[in-house]
This record gives C-alpha cells, structure tokens and sequence, in this order.
C-alpha cells in the first residue's frame, strides 16, 4: 500500500497536477479574473482566455455555437496582407483569384513565402503578427503573408473554433492558387500559427495535400481540442514542430507534431508570467526570438513528464528559428529567460 500511494503521488506530481479532495464543479463560474486555477482539461466549463490586449475573458465552453455568425464569416472572408522589405510596414492586400492583386504587389516568386496566422480575439496587425513579421524580415527578403481572419476570431470562442476548418481550407486553397498562378515553389513555404490559428495552418496544410516545408504550431488552442480530428496534425506539413508554453489549460499539451518542444516545461507559469494568458502568449515571442537568434536548444526526452518537468539530456534540436530544412522528431525540453530574447 505505502509503494501505490508513493508512486501516486509522483504521478500526480509529474503530471503537473495535484490529486482532488473533492470532485471537480465542472460548472463552477470563477470568480477572480485570469485565475484558471479550479480550470480542469476537458472537464470544465469555463475558462480564462485573453482578449487582443493580454486581458482575461472569461469563456462558457458550452455556449452553443450561431452558425449564422460562423456561415457569414467564414474563410471566403480572409484577408492575405504581404509585407517584404520593400514594405516591410504597410500591408499590400493579396487576393484570391485577381492575379492582379499579385502582380501589382512586392511579391516574388523566387522568395520564401512565410504566413502567419492569429489565434482567438486577434487580427492581422495583432502582436503575434508583427513581432513574428519582422523578425522574419529582419533575417531575410521573404513573401510574410499576415492572415486576417478578424470577422470570425472576433466572435465567441466557440463560433470561431467551429469556424477553423473551413478558414484553414481558404488559406490552403488561396496558397494553391497563388503558387501554381503566380509562382513559387512549395519547399519554400512555411506556416505559422498561434492558439486557433495553429489548428488554421493544420487544415490549411492538409487543404494543400501536405505540401508546406514546415508548419509551426505555437501553442495550440487546447480547450475543446483534444483528440479533434480538425486539429493541427503532422499531416499539415513535411515538417511539423508544435511550441507548448500554457499545456494542460488554454494549450494543448500532448505531441502532435514531428517535433514538439515544452519551454519550462510546457505549462503555466512561464518565467516572467504570472497567468495562463501571458504563458499563452509567450510561445509567439519565444518563437520570434529563435527566428532572429537561433540559440534556444531543446533536449530530447523520453516521455512527456520528463518534458514538463525539464529533465531531459537527449539529442539537441534547435526550437524554432526560420530554417526550412529543419527536420526532427520526439519531444524536446528546455529552460529559457524571462524577458526577451529569453
């Protein structure tokens, strides 16, 4: 008996949650803003996300989705902002089907082309997008294509989850039609997205036959996500790398890449963060970081408790950075700084 409970408890321990007195409410309304701390993984009602700003909104996962809302706003509504060094500040809007638009833009065949999408509550000039953008930018001449998908992200958590499937197949689709009508080379692409809009780059990966050199899935959204077949997947890409920073809560926390690494260990708090919204958000400045210096090293670990507990001393592999022959596979950890470059 005194061996199951010791080996209970360091399960518990490892997997970053403590064991229950009392069962879970799952319909227990919180109280104190950002405090996610009653929030149980596929059992709980309502959760703390953040808006565009990095403030708490509190989210009734069980509020029924308006598919009027989600008909009329949905992936047809995207909008496809380039930016290139040429402007590397002022958007030209790309549209699908008017070659135009294309032709009359900064675009260049013969360049990377590097999209970014936003998640739940955001649009194209949110931070994701720009922090990635220019560090893009700032170590090469690339096609950043800015997705704004603002109509349907704006919405209620759940109308803009239910509504991913169908943005991610316009993007895929757009991307078809802009490679095989204006050029460019699909080794060259690479897909980027936070929250809700790593599970945009997964259907719009799948959309494109699985085309894309590298998709990248910074900390994809977990509420409502776990084990859905729309979620962001390794058959998005050749080459498919997840960034854990909030797991177990607004994260998913389980691998779903080729490659899925978990910074202090995956999981709320991140060095410098004090809640689930900041950790959210940290694996986009995390990212950017490694695209700008390359320096963040993960190492492999056997299994996922070794990985949120940081643990781990296997094969290095680089988190993130702009390379598109990256390749890689297994779960990586690793410690970083609390403020940039970390």
């Amino acid at each position: 008996m005194k061996t199951f409970i010791v080996v209970a408890a360091f399960v518990a321990l490892c997997s970053g949650h403590a064991i229950p007195d009392t069962p879970v409410d799952r319909d227990a309304i919180p109280t104190i803003p950002g405090d996610n701390s009653h929030y149980v993984e596929g059992e709980s009602r309502y959760i703390w996300m953040g808006d565009e700003e990095g403030n708490p909104v509190l989210v009734d996962l069980d509020e029924p989705v308006d598919e009027s809302i989600v008909n009329a706003r949905n992936g047809a509504n995207n909008q496809y902002w380039l930016f290139t060094r040429r402007n590397p500040n002022n958007h030209q809007v790309l549209v699908n089907g008017n070659i135009n638009s294309v032709r009359n833009s900064n675009y260049n065949a013969a360049r990377n082309i590097k999209v970014i999408v936003h998640g739940w509550n955001n649009n194209g000039g949110s931070h994701v997008n720009n922090v990635i953008r220019q560090a893009f930018l700032a170590v090469e001449d690339a096609n950043v294509i800015v997705v704004d998908w603002r109509g349907l992200a704006g919405s209620s958590y759940n109308n803009a989850a239910n509504g991913v499937p169908n943005v991610g197949q316009h993007l895929g689709n757009f991307l078809v039609w802009l490679i095989n009508n204006a050029g460019g080379n699909w080794n060259n692409v690479h897909l980027v997205g936070h929250s809700l809009g790593a599970h945009v780059i997964g259907n719009a990966g799948r959309q494109a036959g699985g085309r894309p050199r590298r998709v990248t899935g910074l900390d994809p959204a977990g509420p409502r996500w776990g084990g859905n077949g729309n979620a962001l997947n390794r058959n998005a890409g050749r080459y498919v790398e997840c960034i854990h920073t909030d797991g177990h809560v607004t994260g998913i926390m389980n691998a779903i890449g080729h490659a899925d690494f978990y910074p202090n260990g995956g999981k709320n708090p991140q060095p410098g963060c004090s809640n689930n919204v900041c950790s959210h958000g940290r694996a986009n400045d995390l990212f950017a970081s490694t695209v700008r210096y390359n320096r963040l090293v993960g190492r492999r670990c056997p299994n996922i408790w070794e990985a949120e507990l940081s643990t781990c001393n296997g094969a290095a592999l680089n988190m993130g950075n702009a390379q598109l022959g990256k390749s890689g596979s297994g779960l990586y950890g690793l410690r970083t700084g609390r403020t940039w470059p970390f």
